[in-house]
């Protein structure tokens, strides 16, 4: 199989390569990029070899390498009806993702690597995508004993991370941290101080007042996050933290890479898209974990990705039930869907509004990631893994959740106008999502 990507507007920060160009690929590799492939010889070659040749017009479109999403949920095994390898994985397809990253937060937990086996092998038999499991530290998530992490990374686990919530025992997560900077494994950090959250569902401040609900508070997240980076500085870990949505760790962060730390951190589109005066009385499909925060928060998370303090913007992809997020804002589980939405989002706040180049969300949502995880991916350049997206930087279209490949209905921004819409997205030379236009 070959595929002709013609006249694409090629964005490639690897290769230092912007402007247009067309892109063949062979196989799962990028063969070839030039400012003019001839479609006929590519056509000609193919059939003397008895191959097929794909020609995707690009014209006015952005040519792109395939997102990477370091934070996802896929609940299998445990909880299929809310998501599956199969139904997460085309979701992220759809938004233009190559590559995704699902949390051991599933039951059983992904502590072992006979549980990274399993989702290696039902991910090549099912997702149309790249599976990357996270493992996690502890068994079953509990806090009391760690994982075997050397033979978790042996088996493919990508990284390791209690995420759902943080090992609150500081002395065991120290030796954790010390065991992953010697096997040279990424440590990815859900900060919760669990003692400070009590029974709280959003971010604590006028509106949690409004609304007569229990806050939690900024502190809940800057305590762990304050205390990570210590650590990681004290054993020379690598540090990935998740989610991040207060000024005060986008500090830390700042703080951090200053002294040389290997310190990344990331944002999801909600962090800054939305704060706590966008929620309405009693959705729950507002209430995440961490909580949207105030608009002083979404300031300075939009000037961190700016100024390239965060890194990586993830999705935190959480799926549940519609059953489950129809109960009240204080019974209805912590998340939203993300994978379907992201890119678009990010286009539409980031890009359009002036804080991020092109170039910028390029880097944040594929090269960054994939320098975090040491994948050989990330890149438009010969030779190259072809995983590619394509999208129309001009289309406008508003949000339907119910058009999600996700088992997931769970958004917060279903109606609202974003621009930026995926149209193809290519793994290993493969074309598994194109846009029903």
């Amino acid at each position: 199989m070959l595929i002709l990507i013609k006249s694409g507007y090629v964005i490639d920060p690897v290769s230092d390569r912007e402007g247009l160009y067309d892109i063949l690929i062979e196989g799962d590799i990028i063969r070839q990029v030039a400012p003019d492939i001839d479609m006929e010889t590519a056509k000609k070659e193919a059939l003397s070899s008895g191959r097929q040749v794909t020609c995707i017009d690009a014209k006015g479109n952005y040519v792109m390498p395939g997102f990477i999403d370091l934070h996802v949920h896929l609940r299998e095994p445990g909880y299929e009806y809310k998501e599956t390898i199969k139904t997460g994985a085309m979701a992220a397809a759809a938004g233009g993702y190559t590559s995704i990253c699902p949390m051991p937060n599933t039951k059983p937990a992904t502590d072992s690597a006979d549980m990274i086996t399993w989702i290696l092998n039902k991910a090549s038999r099912e997702a149309v995508i790249n599976i990357l499991p996270v493992g996690a530290i502890t068994k079953g998530q509990d806090g009391l004993e760690l994982v075997n992490m050397e033979e978790m990374k042996a088996a493919g686990a990508v990284a390791l991370s209690e995420d759902g919530k943080s090992v609150m025992d500081t002395a065991l997560y120290a030796k954790a941290m010390r065991q992953a900077a010697k096997l040279d494994i990424l440590i990815m950090a859900h900060c919760e101080d669990k003692s400070l959250v009590g029974n709280g569902v959003i971010n604590a401040g006028r509106k949690s007042q409004e609304l007569g609900l229990e806050g939690i508070s900024n502190a809940v997240e800057d305590i762990i996050t304050a205390r990570d980076i210590l650590l990681a500085k004290e054993s020379g870990a690598r540090l990935h933290l998740c989610h991040c949505s207060t000024r005060d760790s986008a500090s830390m962060i700042a703080l951090a890479k200053a002294e040389g730390l290997k310190v990344t951190g990331e944002v999801c589109p909600h962090h800054f898209t939305l704060s706590d005066e966008d929620i309405p009385a009693n959705d729950a499909d507002y209430k995440m974990n961490p909580p949207l925060r105030s608009p002083e928060n979404v300031r300075a998370l939009k000037e961190a990705l700016r100024d390239d303090i965060i890194d990586v913007i993830s999705t935190d992809h959480a799926p549940h039930s519609a059953e489950e997020k129809m109960k009240s804002f204080t019974e209805a589980p912590f998340g939203i869907v993300g994978s379907e939405t992201a890119f678009s989002l990010a286009y539409t706040e980031l890009v359009l509004a002036g804080y991020l180049s092109i170039q910028q969300l390029v880097k944040k949502m594929s090269v960054n990631p994939a320098g975090i995880l040491n994948l050989n991916r990330g890149c438009i350049g010969e030779g190259r893994i072809a995983d590619v997206v394509i999208v129309d930087p001009n289309a406008e279209f508003v949000i339907d959740k119910n058009t999600f490949y996700s088992k997931g209905r769970n958004t917060p921004f279903h109606g609202k106008k974003v621009t930026g819409r995926v149209l193809y997205t290519i793994v290993s030379g493969k074309l598994v999502y194109e846009f029903a236009q």
